[in-house]
C-alpha cells in the first residue's frame, strides 16, 4: 500500500493577504486558484520541492484561522533556508535547539535545529533541519 498526503488545508480569514503572504514571503508555488461558485474560492499552494501542497479555502467552517500549530517543513539547510527567507521579509525566529529542557539559539544535534514562524492569522509553522542522508 502506498499513501501519500497531497494536501493540507490552512484555514484563513483573507484568502489575497494569505496568498500573498505564502507565495511572496516563503516562496510557495502558487498551483491553482480558482472560484467554488459564491463567494467560495481555493487557492493551493505547494512549498518548492515538496509533494504536499496547502489549501486556503475559503468556504472551511469548522477550521477557524489561526488555529494550526506545529505544520513542518523539512530542510537540508536550515541556516540557508532560513536567510533566503528573511531576504524574502518572513519574520522567523533565529535558528534554535531544544537542549537540556530549554530552547536555545543555535544549531542542536541530529533533527534539533528549528525556525518558526507565523502567517498573517496566526497559523503557527516549524522548519526543521534533516541530516544529510536522510
Amino acid at each position: 500500500m502506498d499513501i501519500k498526503l497531497e494536501v493540507v488545508p490552512v484555514p484563513v480569514s483573507d484568502i489575497d493577504r494569505a496568498k500573498a503572504f505564502y507565495a511572496d514571503k516563503t516562496g510557495f508555488t502558487v498551483d491553482l486558484d480558482v472560484p467554488l461558485g459564491g463567494e467560495g474560492r481555493l487557492v493551493q499552494l505547494t512549498p518548492p520541492g515538496s509533494g504536499c501542497s496547502i489549501h486556503l479555502n475559503s468556504t472551511l467552517h469548522k477550521l477557524q484561522p489561526g488555529s494550526l500549530e506545529g505544520l513542518t517543513l523539512v530542510v537540508d539547510d536550515i541556516e540557508a533556508t532560513r536567510e533566503e527567507l528573511v531576504t524574502l521579509g518572513l519574520e522567523c525566529t533565529p535558528v534554535r535547539n531544544f537542549t537540556d529542557g530549554e530552547w536555545r539559539d543555535g544549531k542542536g544535534g541530529t533533527w534539533n535545529s528549528f525556525v518558526f514562524f507565523s502567517d498573517p492569522d496566526g497559523n503557527e509553522w516549524v522548519i526543521q533541519e534533516r541530516p544529510a542522508g536522510d
